[in-house]
């Protein structure tokens, strides 16, 4: 990081914000005299990840371990996602050094180009410190998002899977949004598209509460789609989004249905379990837990569609779509954002087959793959 070195600097930060041996950036580069670090920003679960989902960050006083001053970008409203004029005075440079998941609905990778328009507006630049996309660099999976759609998890038009990294998800947005900031992107040395995490050798640190493994991210782009009902997605268990269901349901039914679908490198189990908090916190929930038994031929998103579909198709009068405001975004159904169109709850809605449902997102799908090339760092 030598091009750091006597510039002014915040940190974009949380708790993956870390060496090979688990220092983490913000008490390193405090603790180096080459370096200027004058604030922190926390991004949604906060600086040091103790937040739930969609829970409001306070700006703090300082850090606790620092000393630093803390400004959040995940707030109570949508004007607080990107850096005030504020927090960006006296700054040469905003650091962004987060781990992602490789899903479009995570939402680090948007919190940095919230931070790039404001850093551009502001004159300060932006130097990413490049990490692994977790689940892989080289499969892609879903749609567009169409216009009136797009949101906090979905501010760029990319796929629910999107096998891109953050500096490429950066030069993507510079590109498409004609973003005038000075980005610079560190990049990584030795890693390839098609290995995973565990490839890489370094540890995993969770990115949010909810993150716990490799497993979970790897399900993700699919079961998330599942906060878009009044389903549980398995938080308040050990093992969210690999684990989903409700009250109303059968788990047997349930994991029968999905069976049928015959899904690429998924095999399905049957299960109780009982959340602790959240969605149908404290009561009993029939459903399945996915094992994911080849990673290379597992599909999450046809996987998390076929899910939602079978729970809706097993009890259509206890299913409910989330109506409730969701990341700052009201009047707009929550799965519709997540989907980036009407059209796939429509489709499910109407009984439509999953093989005629993901017809629908393959030409999309396509055209990304087409595109994606310019913003690539890593062949």
């Amino acid at each position: 990081m030598r091009g750091l070195e006597g510039r002014r600097l915040g940190l974009i930060c949380n708790p993956t914000s870390v060496d090979a041996g688990l220092r983490h950036a913000a008490d390193a580069m405090h603790a180096d005299p080459r370096f200027d670090l004058r604030v922190l920003f926390g991004p949604e679960h906060g600086v040091r990840g103790d937040a739930q989902d969609m829970i409001t960050v306070d700006s703090e006083q300082g850090d606790p371990h620092t000393g630093l001053p803390v400004f959040s970008l995940y707030g109570a409203d949508e004007a607080s996602l990107a850096p005030t004029q504020e927090s960006l005075d006296g700054l040469d440079a905003v650091v962004f050094d987060i781990q992602d998941v490789g899903s479009r609905y995570y939402t680090y990778v948007w919190t940095l180009v919230h931070a790039m328009r404001a850093c551009a507006r502001a004159g300060v630049g932006v130097v990413v410190l490049d990490r692994p996309n977790p689940i892989g660099g080289a499969l892609v999976e879903g749609g567009a998002i169409h216009p009136g759609f797009h949101s906090f998890v979905g501010l760029g038009d990319v796929p629910n899977r999107h096998g891109m990294t953050a500096g490429e998800i950066a030069r993507f947005a510079v590109d498409t949004e004609q973003i005038d900031v000075d980005l610079e992107i560190v990049e990584m040395r030795g890693w390839q598209r098609s290995m995973s995490y565990d490839d890489t050798g370094l540890p995993w640190v969770m990115p949010s509460p909810n993150m716990p493994t490799l497993d979970t991210a790897l399900v993700y782009p699919g079961m998330c789609l599942v906060e878009g009902t009044e389903l549980s997605e398995g938080r308040g268990t050990t093992r969210p989004f690999e684990i989903a269901g409700a009250p109303h349901l059968s788990g047997h039914q349930l994991a029968t249905a999905l069976a049928r679908e015959e899904l690429p490198g998924l095999a399905v189990r049957p299960l109780t379990f009982t959340p602790t908090f959240q969605k149908h916190g404290g009561r009993p929930c029939g459903g399945v837990q996915l094992h994911v038994t080849d990673a290379d031929a597992f599909r999450p998103y046809l996987t998390g569609v076929a899910f939602v579909r079978a729970a809706r198709a097993l009890d259509p009068d206890g299913f409910a779509w989330r109506t409730r405001a969701y990341e700052f975004v009201d009047g707009v159904p929550a799965f519709d954002l997540l989907a980036g169109s009407a059209a796939l709850r429509e489709g499910i809605d109407s009984g439509a087959a999953l093989a005629d449902l993901a017809a629908t997102w393959r030409s999309e799908e396509a055209d990304f793959c087409a595109r994606r090339g310019a913003w690539l760092l890593y062949r």
